[in-house]
């Protein structure tokens, strides 16, 4: 193993964000030239994408590699033994990431049935938990299992759902990573595999950004979506759900806004998406021009414009999270809660009330 001295982590980590953002883009490039039939449905693509041409939906591939590869080094740069402190958490991480690739290049290639994404979906939910990857919130173990498997579940649906329109998922994906790190690196975990292989895939969502800005030349597809549910999830579960002790319910309260404003964008989209399809008494995992995104753009704004707004609303949670953990700190009390949490239900409000304008032109 080769030994690093901490003093030059910083330059490590910089020479491989550049390796793997120029490898994430030149293999994308390759996956352009080489696929342009791979992964681009064309049953039904009209009712989800927005695009009204169809393309690549191979850059998912991308992610799982740069993951694969982010832990490959890890391996020769570090003493695993010394910062894998659970090594059966991690390899549940790795083999639920896996489960959800593969049943998310099963879908873009075959058209898989609802039921068994949603099996695959709750089977990532319960390899987590069995290894170790829970949200410890309640203090029941059958309410924070519950829990988990809702947020699994949700989030691996949410971020499939948000791959409606150029960037929206790559850039809400970057964001939250970009949270996720701040917290590894406030809790001195900058040697952790998890730091670096959050550092490989979000390499992998930069180069993807390129093909996948307006106007897009590929999608990353269900192979990607699934894959970044079930990563994201489960990094958010480690450092955002359980990332402070929860002595009593001021620090639950805490935990519970962390991770309702670093994932507010999924999670107010897929809530208005829901609700409005339970509504007219459709189901709400049957894809269409419903969602936030597309709404914002029958006010007028353009493609670029709704992914920028995005990208925008999900950075502002990162500089939220660290007003909450650089201001506030300790003094966290329950009118912070409640400010917060008023932030979340006026921008919930404001996207849900435009959805409800000009409803006609969802179809």
């Amino acid at each position: 193993m080769l030994q690093l001295n901490p003093d030059h982590i910083f330059w490590i980590y910089a020479a491989f964000m550049v390796c793997a953002v120029l490898f994430s883009f030149l293999i994308n490039g390759l996956f352009l030239k080489f696929s342009r039939t791979l992964g681009a449905k064309n049953q039904d693509e009209s009712l989800v994408r927005w695009s009204s041409t169809s393309k690549p939906a191979v850059g998912g591939l991308s992610f799982y590699i740069l993951f694969l590869f982010s832990i490959a080094c890890y391996s020769i740069l570090f003493e695993a033994t010394t910062y894998i402190n659970d090594i059966v958490r991690f390899l549940g991480i790795m083999a639920a990431c896996s489960l959800g690739f593969v049943v998310g290049l099963a879908d873009d290639a075959y058209n898989t049935k609802p039921f068994l994404k949603f099996f695959a979906q709750f089977s990532s939910a319960i390899i987590l938990i069995a290894t170790g990857t829970s949200i410890n919130i309640s203090g029941i173990i059958a309410l924070d299992y519950s829990l988990t498997i809702l947020w699994v579940v949700g989030l691996m649906n949410s971020i499939n759902m948000l791959d409606n329109m150029d960037a929206i998922t790559t850039s809400v994906s970057i964001s939250v990573i970009l949270a996720v790190l701040y917290m590894l690196v406030v809790k001195d975990e900058v040697m952790s595999v998890y730091f670096i292989t959050l550092l490989g895939v979000l390499a992998g969502l930069l180069g993807f950004l390129y093909y996948n800005w307006n106007p897009s030349k590929m999608y990353m597809g269900d192979t990607g979506s699934q894959f970044l549910g079930v990563f994201l999830a489960a990094i958010g579960i480690l450092y955002l759900w359980n990332g402070h002790a929860a002595p009593d319910f001021r620090i639950q309260t805490k935990q519970f806004i962390v991770a309702l404003l670093v994932f507010i964008v999924p999670i107010i989209d897929t809530t208005t998406v829901t609700i409005n399809r339970l509504l007219k008494g459709h189901s709400p995992f049957v894809g269409g021009r419903d969602h936030t995104t597309h709404h914002l753009s029958y006010l007028g704004l353009s493609d670029r414009q709704v992914a920028l707004s995005f990208f925008g609303l999900s950075f502002l949670s990162v500089i939220f999270l660290v007003v909450i953990d650089r201001v506030i700190g300790n003094d966290w009390d329950y009118w912070h809660f409640g400010l917060f949490l008023a932030y979340f239900l006026i921008l919930f409000t404001f996207l849900y009330g435009i959805t409800r304008i000009n409803r006609d032109r969802e179809s």
